[in-house]
Protein backbone atom coordinates (compact mmCIF):
# COMPACT_ATOMS: atom_id res chain seq x y z
CA UNK A 1 0.00 0.00 0.00
CA UNK A 2 1.60 3.24 -0.78
CA UNK A 3 1.26 7.00 1.34
CA UNK A 4 -0.70 4.61 4.67
CA UNK A 5 -1.93 7.37 6.73
CA UNK A 6 -3.13 7.67 10.06
CA UNK A 7 -6.29 8.74 11.25
CA UNK A 8 -4.68 11.12 13.31
CA UNK A 9 -2.68 12.78 10.30
CA UNK A 10 -6.39 12.97 8.24
CA UNK A 11 -7.90 14.76 10.86
CA UNK A 12 -5.24 17.41 10.97
CA UNK A 13 -5.39 18.14 6.89
CA UNK A 14 -7.64 20.63 5.59
CA UNK A 15 -10.41 19.91 3.48
CA UNK A 16 -8.25 20.85 0.03
CA UNK A 17 -5.04 18.94 1.40
CA UNK A 18 -7.84 15.79 1.61
CA UNK A 19 -9.02 16.70 -1.58
CA UNK A 20 -5.22 16.42 -3.23
CA UNK A 21 -5.03 12.81 -1.34
CA UNK A 22 -8.05 11.83 -3.10
CA UNK A 23 -6.70 12.74 -6.25
CA UNK A 24 -3.20 10.85 -5.59
CA UNK A 25 -5.14 7.95 -4.42
CA UNK A 26 -7.34 7.75 -7.34
CA UNK A 27 -3.96 8.04 -9.53
CA UNK A 28 -2.48 5.56 -7.60
CA UNK A 29 -5.10 3.08 -8.01
CA UNK A 30 -5.70 3.78 -11.42
CA UNK A 31 -2.16 2.69 -12.38
CA UNK A 32 -1.89 -0.32 -9.92
CA UNK A 33 -5.25 -1.57 -11.89
CA UNK A 34 -3.30 -0.81 -15.22
CA UNK A 35 -0.67 -3.04 -14.19
CA UNK A 36 -2.82 -5.91 -12.90
CA UNK A 37 -4.91 -5.69 -16.44
CA UNK A 38 -1.57 -6.10 -17.85
CA UNK A 39 -0.64 -8.79 -15.64
CA UNK A 40 -4.14 -10.18 -16.29
CA UNK A 41 -4.70 -10.25 -12.61
CA UNK A 42 -8.17 -9.23 -12.94
CA UNK A 43 -9.48 -9.56 -10.10
CA UNK A 44 -7.20 -7.22 -8.35
CA UNK A 45 -7.84 -4.77 -11.09
CA UNK A 46 -11.45 -4.84 -10.50
CA UNK A 47 -10.95 -4.41 -6.71
CA UNK A 48 -8.68 -1.45 -7.49
CA UNK A 49 -10.83 0.17 -10.35
CA UNK A 50 -14.02 0.15 -7.71
CA UNK A 51 -11.95 1.45 -4.59
CA UNK A 52 -11.45 4.33 -7.87
CA UNK A 53 -15.22 4.92 -7.81
CA UNK A 54 -15.47 5.12 -4.34
CA UNK A 55 -13.13 7.61 -3.69
CA UNK A 56 -14.51 9.51 -7.01
CA UNK A 57 -17.96 9.08 -5.25
CA UNK A 58 -16.46 10.93 -2.11
CA UNK A 59 -14.90 13.64 -4.21
CA UNK A 60 -18.19 14.42 -5.65
CA UNK A 61 -20.08 14.09 -1.79
CA UNK A 62 -17.31 16.22 -0.89
CA UNK A 63 -18.20 19.43 -3.27
CA UNK A 64 -19.86 22.65 -2.03
CA UNK A 65 -22.80 23.41 -3.74
CA UNK A 66 -23.25 26.61 -2.47
CA UNK A 67 -19.79 27.22 -4.74
CA UNK A 68 -22.26 27.79 -7.88
CA UNK A 69 -21.48 26.29 -11.13
CA UNK A 70 -18.06 25.73 -10.71
CA UNK A 71 -19.40 22.79 -8.19
CA UNK A 72 -22.14 21.53 -10.50
CA UNK A 73 -19.05 21.25 -13.60
CA UNK A 74 -16.65 19.53 -10.79
CA UNK A 75 -20.04 16.78 -10.23
CA UNK A 76 -20.14 16.36 -14.13
CA UNK A 77 -16.49 15.54 -14.73
CA UNK A 78 -16.44 13.37 -11.58
CA UNK A 79 -19.36 11.60 -12.93
CA UNK A 80 -18.10 11.17 -16.27
CA UNK A 81 -14.39 9.77 -14.77
CA UNK A 82 -16.84 7.22 -12.67
CA UNK A 83 -18.18 6.19 -16.25
CA UNK A 84 -14.97 5.80 -17.83
CA UNK A 85 -13.58 3.42 -14.78
CA UNK A 86 -16.60 1.03 -15.39
CA UNK A 87 -15.96 1.02 -18.71
CA UNK A 88 -12.63 0.37 -18.60
CA UNK A 89 -13.00 -2.22 -15.92
CA UNK A 90 -16.00 -4.21 -17.58
CA UNK A 91 -13.90 -4.39 -20.63
CA UNK A 92 -10.38 -4.51 -18.80
CA UNK A 93 -9.36 -1.71 -21.27
CA UNK A 94 -6.13 -0.25 -20.55
CA UNK A 95 -6.46 3.05 -22.99
CA UNK A 96 -10.16 4.13 -20.67
CA UNK A 97 -8.01 3.76 -17.79
CA UNK A 98 -5.11 6.25 -19.35
CA UNK A 99 -7.66 8.57 -20.44
CA UNK A 100 -9.09 9.08 -16.91
CA UNK A 101 -5.34 9.02 -15.24
CA UNK A 102 -4.48 12.08 -17.69
CA UNK A 103 -7.94 14.07 -16.46
CA UNK A 104 -7.58 13.20 -13.25
CA UNK A 105 -3.40 14.57 -13.54
CA UNK A 106 -4.56 17.57 -14.96
CA UNK A 107 -7.17 17.96 -12.36
CA UNK A 108 -4.40 17.16 -9.36
CA UNK A 109 -1.77 19.59 -10.45
CA UNK A 110 -4.60 22.32 -10.81
CA UNK A 111 -5.61 21.72 -7.58
CA UNK A 112 -2.03 21.62 -6.32
CA UNK A 113 -1.38 25.16 -8.13
CA UNK A 114 -5.18 26.38 -6.63
CA UNK A 115 -3.70 25.60 -3.11
CA UNK A 116 -0.22 27.19 -3.54
CA UNK A 117 -2.12 30.49 -5.08
CA UNK A 118 -4.41 30.56 -2.01
CA UNK A 119 -1.65 30.26 0.66
CA UNK A 120 0.14 33.39 -0.92
CA UNK A 121 -2.81 35.09 -1.01
CA UNK A 122 -3.54 33.86 3.06
CA UNK A 123 0.10 34.86 3.50
CA UNK A 124 -0.61 38.38 1.57
CA UNK A 125 -3.77 39.04 3.78
CA UNK A 126 -2.11 38.32 7.28
CA UNK A 127 0.75 40.73 6.49
CA UNK A 128 -1.61 43.37 5.52
CA UNK A 129 -3.71 42.55 8.54
CA UNK A 130 -0.62 43.18 10.65
CA UNK A 131 0.61 46.16 8.66
CA UNK A 132 -2.94 47.54 8.86
CA UNK A 133 -2.99 46.98 12.81
CA UNK A 134 0.42 48.38 13.36
CA UNK A 135 -1.07 51.38 11.14
CA UNK A 136 -3.51 52.03 13.48
CA UNK A 137 -1.93 51.91 16.35
CA UNK A 138 0.85 54.45 14.89
CA UNK A 139 -2.22 56.95 14.49
CA UNK A 140 -3.93 56.69 17.50
CA UNK A 141 -1.15 57.87 19.58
Amino acid sequence: MKGLITKEALHKKTPQEITALLYEACLDRLEDAKDEINNKDYVQANINLQKVNDLLERLGAGLNYEAGIIADQFDAIYNYLADKVIEANVMKDTKKIDEVVALLESLASSWQEAMKADVSIQKHLAHKQKTSAYEKNIMSE
